[in-house]
């Protein structure tokens, strides 16, 4: 079997023990693989593109673990197969586009309003958003920004004037509305998906009062084995964001009826490894050769599902 060279692709702005754990991990699963992975960044790679510096030296593959996707998509362009593709990763990372790509799926998500756009800071006070949206998903309801990790940017508001002093500390940054879901309050599952299948889970609880379940804001995890209905809903959402591999996050309905709560192009695999003892780096590399060697090493290549908007 060839021996691919691919890239990895991530953020010269953004510095932190557990980017570079992750990278490290990586690097450590690609070599076990036998691949050369070679770290680049953004700044790096974008004015050396655009001389053409790197001609003799295209990669296989980038792996694209950033969110940089006018990147991404100039690396498709030049042929270079991208693992997740740019359009999967703008859809994950915009919550809002993530609800519209998956609103006539059938995978059921919370009821959501969108925020309209505003192009300066906005007195919500002054007009009837605010009321009307709480009177359709009723209180409390959350707000989460639409870019936004680990639980940050995620708000649970219980009275009109609640909401609409958040809307107000927004400012111009868009953001959604969505149902708060109660039967979950404080707990939910990580699924983790790789080219298709299911590798590993977890269950995730808050020790505390909140309402969110992510380990980064103090949560605990144990493994956790998802039932046939929540596996078809992290694989058909992957399916049709068109993702080579993704957490996908579920909460429990009423009965314990899976709903779709987030998808995460570039899922941090630390946590979900040390609750599992699953290394979600090696099933990606697995899966990136895979594909190389049989053929799919095109962007045109790339997973492709129903999320044309």
């Amino acid at each position: 079997m060839k021996n691919f060279h691919g890239w990895l692709v991530s953020n010269a702005f953004v510095h932190s023990e557990k980017f570079e754990e992750i990278f490290t991990w990586l690097e450590t699963s690609a070599a076990a693989h036998g691949v050369r992975l070679e770290r680049k960044t953004n700044a790096e790679l974008l004015p050396r593109l655009a001389g053409g510096c790197f001609a003799e030296e295209w990669p296989d593959f980038a792996l694209f673990w950033d969110k940089d996707t006018k990147l991404c998509r100039l690396l498709e362009a030049q042929g270079i197969r991208t693992f997740n593709a740019a359009r999967a990763i703008e859809l994950c990372d915009d919550k809002a586009l993530t609800w519209l790509a998956l609103l006539r799926s059938g995978l059921r998500q919370p009821r959501t309003i969108l925020v309209p756009k505003v192009f300066h800071e906005t007195d919500w006070a002054a007009c009837g958003f605010a009321k009307a949206a709480a009177a359709q998903l009723k209180l409390p309801l959350v707000v989460k920004e639409c870019f936004g990790s680990f639980g940050a940017q995620v708000y649970l508001v219980h009275t009109v004037p609640e909401l609409i002093e958040t809307l107000n500390s927004l400012g111009t940054r868009p953001a959604l509305l969505q149902e708060f879901i109660a039967t979950s309050k404080g707990h939910d599952i990580r699924i983790q998906v790789v080219g298709g299948r299911v590798v590993t889970a977890m269950y995730r609880y808050a020790v505390d009062d909140d309402f969110r379940a992510n380990v980064t804001n103090g949560a605990k995890m144990r493994a956790y084995t998802p039932n046939a209905a929540q596996e078809r809903m992290a694989l058909e959402a992957c399916r049709r964001l068109g993702l080579d591999f993704a957490g996908v996050d579920i909460l429990f309905g009423e009965n314990e009826a899976p709903i779709l709560c987030e998808v995460n192009s570039n899922a941090h695999f630390i946590n979900i490894f040390h609750c599992t003892g699953v290394n979600t780096a090696d099933a990606i590399f697995a899966y990136i050769c895979r594909e190389l060697a049989e053929g799919r090493n095109r962007p045109g290549d790339a997973p492709r599902g129903e999320w044309e908007l």
